[in-house]
């Protein structure tokens, strides 16, 4: 379990070529744009993403190289140079600089990590254009653009903003390019009412030169490798559908020069004074960072027999790689090494909005770095929410949750439970020294361990090899689970006083998982897994693989065989660390609102604090504060909790009298629901893509009304109703009480007694420990785990979903 090295960070080791009869394996991720620092929704949606898949293949004994690197030339780094009073190649070096300490953080493991702006992406890029040339799949044509007299330029797309033409959309800060809401590719002339983005003031259209790429003369060789490899390489249903969305609205010549300065000349007199433009080069750029990794860079990109390319995106970077880039390979006549597999997510949003690096909204790559959470939390908790099939949401919230539930609770005690065991002196423990276990191929419970992780391992690999990153991982920690299960079950403890030898057998099995999680979770987490190593004393280099020659896999299934009897350990130390409830709070007050706000509100805080410096005045040292001690260090913790019981809920009939979008969220509902109190609550819910607004008028729902109130942007939700979700969150429907049910009347589960909390405390986690509980079965009935909820007028319900999670 090698972490390997980042080149371009770390130094150089010999490049990697392909080599004939293995996998070799060339994967890349979007080149992320130089003008800003990486946000966690970038991170996720391609660096991070591409690196697991990097880190498995290196797991599995494959050939592979991941190469990245910045894309630097266009308006967006011409435009940044403007805004801080630079030129473009300063703001490249200083974000590339930026970017770079950002992913060498993140432990991404590039092979190369390179800039577009290298006489080698020149060089590649435009010996691809003259192929183009040559080949007649280029055409010349006017093309009408806005000018803005008042710059006295040409403005390129993103220097427009406007209205968005696309019916029912209608932002009116759409791009030149593209429309931030609805994703549609636009021509800066299609805007209505635009706006020059330097002076805001209206731009006129203006004849000009421009070459185009000539899509509709391509389409036949475009459509004959989309059909055959969108299903070789089993592409991602919506890569296929973005794909699909542009073939069905028909090819058009697509313009492949712009009025600029900054970026890759054209190498055509006429045409001297232009550059390509940037979705035309930006790809290019990964041939061209390739070529500064290796002289012999065509062994990768120009061997289709040999090699495959696995490449990482975000959704709205597909049409560029499954039709622009192809299109522009294919047209060249030459043997290129096409795209064979697409992995793309969807957004990432920050709490109840969007990550936005132009608005800064949301945590950045350096951001992170502050928190002092561990890289590896970070990583974790991105990967278990990557949006593989639909958007999903970053909360502080949740991050605690399953930080201190999955990774602490759950991996963490495991590894701990077991490592500390062996640890203790001889007489308590095991001294340190792995036991020898013989015949734990005939112990039961033993036997039926390692069946069910054979079987896990067995679909972890299957996940991965279709780039199912967060199955893999989900399925990674399935074994956790089970080796705590089997700990309880076989309650070592005793055996080590009543069987030893059947004690040994649980012993150098579990240590055996120990070991196979660090492996198997190496590709998410590789400096956890380089801790557990340490912790067993295992360097890094000697760490077993799960290559298939060498019968790794199957070892798993026996993992007794994992480490040898007579090994001795390191030292055992917890892994993870709580986040608490404070923590939480702090962070989202911190992160709230865009970066300038947050500059703003720092310094004002920083002009408070000195004001108050000023007035206090310093002791004499005669009457010195005693530190007052914290109530923990004081106070015995009580004996035993309450219990967790579902009664401890206040869930109650509740009606909507009145819905409404929120203000200044385009996700969120504003209800107020009447619980039967006299006068209504208001309650938040993120409900506006799954659920019109008028289905949501005059509805009865279940509402959970004893939660702590909590603020979403700027209104307190005093409530909260509850909804079902299908597995892959794409579906949410409201749970229903029967439509005679009362107004106000307490939801009940038969054989659950006792009165509910006035305010349920957040730091006892009564409602994420419930919450788990709560689903709906094959006959849409509402559970807490085999109990309907009740009511006096019948049980609850819901339209669709069966088997669904309640929250």
């Amino acid at each position: 379990m090698t972490d390997p090295s980042n080149d371009a960070v770390h130094g150089r080791t010999a490049p990697k070529l392909p080599i004939q009869g293995k996998r070799n394996i060339l994967i890349t991720s979007a080149l992320p744009y130089v003008n800003n620092v990486p946000h966690l929704g970038n991170i996720i949606g391609c660096v991070l993403s591409a690196d697991v898949f990097a880190r498995y293949c290196r797991l599995r004994g494959y050939n592979a190289i991941y190469i990245c690197g910045t894309d630097e030339y266009g308006t967006a780094t011409e435009t940044k140079a403007m805004e801080e009073k630079c030129t473009p190649q300063q703001i490249c070096d200083k974000y590339h600089a930026i970017h770079k300490e950002v992913y060498k953080w993140f432990n991404i493991s590039f092979d190369e990590f390179g800039r577009t702006s290298s006489p080698q992406q020149t060089e590649v890029c435009q010996a691809i254009f003259k192929k183009l040339m040559e080949n007649n799949w280029l055409s010349e044509n006017v093309m009408q653009q806005l000018y803005c007299d008042k710059c006295q330029k040409f403005l390129a797309d993103r220097l427009v903003e406007g209205i968005c033409p696309t019916q029912d959309c209608n932002y009116d800060s759409a791009r030149g390019d593209q429309c931030e809401k609805c994703g549609k590719l636009l021509n800066p002339i299609e805007l209505k009412d635009p706006r020059c983005k330097f002076c805001h003031s209206t731009p006129h259209i203006r004849d000009t030169n421009h070459l185009f790429l000539e899509l509709p003369l391509l389409k036949d060789k475009l459509e004959e490798y989309i059909n055959y490899m969108s299903v070789a390489g089993s592409w991602s249903q919506n890569a296929i559908q973005a794909t699909h969305a542009w073939l069905k609205e028909g090819l058009k010549p697509r313009c492949i020069t712009r009025d600029l300065k900054w970026g890759v000349p054209v190498p055509h007199e006429k045409f001297k004074d232009k550059v390509f433009y940037v979705w035309f080069d930006a790809p290019i750029g990964y041939v061209s960072i390739t070529s500064c990794y290796t002289p012999d860079w065509e062994k990768w990109w120009k061997n289709p027999e040999n090699v495959e390319l696995y490449q990482f995106m975000g959704k709205d970077n597909v049409p560029f790689h499954t039709v622009m880039f192809p299109s522009t390979l294919l047209g060249t006549s030459e043997n290129w090494t096409l795209m064979k597999t697409i992995s793309v997510t969807e957004y990432l949003n920050y709490e109840a909005g969007k990550f936005s690096k132009s608005k800064g909204v949301g945590v950045f790559g350096n951001d992170a770095k502050d928190t002092n959470i561990p890289v590896e939390v970070w990583r974790y908790y991105l990967l278990t929410n990557r949006p593989e099939v639909s958007d999903t949401l970053f909360t502080w919230v949740d991050l605690q949750a399953k930080l201190n539930s999955e990774l602490l609770n759950n991996l963490g005690n495991f590894i701990n439970r077991v490592l500390s065991f062996i640890a203790k002196p001889a007489g308590l423990g095991y001294g340190s020294v792995i036991p020898d276990a013989p015949g734990a191929e005939l112990h039961q419970l033993t036997k039926t361990l390692a069946e069910k992780v054979g079987r896990f391992v067995e679909q972890y690999v299957e996940a991965m090899e279709k780039v199912k990153l967060k199955q893999g991982l989900k399925t990674a920690m399935s074994i956790s689970s089970e080796g705590n299960a089997y700990l309880q079950e076989s309650q070592f403890w005793k055996l080590y006083k009543e069987d030893q030898p059947s004690c040994s057998i649980v012993v150098k099995t579990s240590v055996g998982l120990v070991h196979l999680l660090a492996c198997l979770l190496e590709p998410f987490m590789p400096s956890f897994s380089l801790e557990v190593l340490k912790q067993l004393n295992m360097p890094p280099e000697t760490s077993f693989l799960l290559c298939d020659e060498k019968g790794d896999i199957e070892r798993a299934k026996r993992p007794w065989e994992i480490v040898p009897a007579g090994h001795r350990i390191g030292t055992p130390e917890p892994l993870f660390k709580e986040l608490k409830d404070e923590d939480v709070e702090f962070f989202r007050e911190k992160f709230a609102g865009s970066q300038a706000d947050r500059i703003v509100k720092a310094e004002a805080e920083a002009k408070k604090i000195a004001e108050q410096l000023k007035k206090t005045k310093v002791s004499d040292g005669n009457g010195k504060k005693q530190r007052p001690t914290k109530s923990a260090e004081a106070k015995p913790k009580a004996a035993a909790e309450a219990e967790i019981s579902i009664s401890r809920l206040d869930i109650r009939v509740g009606l909507i009298t009145k819905v409404q979008k929120h203000p200044d969220a385009d996700s969120l509902y504003v209800e107020e629901i009447d619980v039967g109190e006299g006068s209504t609550r208001t309650v938040v819910s993120g409900l506006v893509k799954f659920i019109p607004l008028e289905e949501m008028q005059n509805r009865k729902v279940c509402v959970l009304c004893n939660l702590k109130p909590a603020t979403m942007r700027g209104i307190k939700s005093q409530a909260m109703v509850l909804a079902a979700s299908n597995s892959d969150h794409t579906k949410v429907e409201l749970v229903e009480p029967p439509q005679s049910a009362a107004v106000g009347e307490r939801v009940t589960f038969p054989g659950f007694e006792g009165e509910p909390d006035d305010v349920l405390n957040p730091k006892k986690k009564v409602w994420e420990t419930l919450q788990v509980d709560l689903r709906t079965d094959s006959e849409l009935v509402a559970l807490y785990k085999d109990v309907p909820f009740t009511t006096t007028a019948g049980i609850c319900k819901v339209p669709s979903i069966c088997d669904g999670s309640i929250r």
